[in-house]
């Protein structure tokens, strides 16, 4: 996957889990806790997704590389570079 399509699957993913939350003006280098709504449950249930979806497993103590948009796609890109 591309870095744009690692984006694009982790903005859908929190549009699913966030449904009411303005994806539009995401800052790529701010947390997504800075800017969203989203509790620790929500953020499990993006780690969760991960898993299920694309059988990518995030260890606890790498959850910190998930914060902003441009450390997950840096995070996930060489995860999801063969899919």
């Amino acid at each position: 996957m591309t870095k744009e399509e690692i984006k694009t699957v982790i903005l859908d993913i929190i549009a699913e889990i966030a449904p009411d939350e303005d994806l539009s003006d995401i800052k790529s280098d701010v947390p997504f806790r800075d800017q969203l709504e989203l509790d620790s449950m929500d953020f499990l249930d993006i780690v969760m997704e991960l898993r299920k979806r694309y059988g990518i497993e995030v260890p606890e103590d790498d959850y910190q590389q998930l914060a902003t948009l441009d450390s997950s796609v840096a995070y996930l890109e060489p995860r999801m570079k063969d899919l």
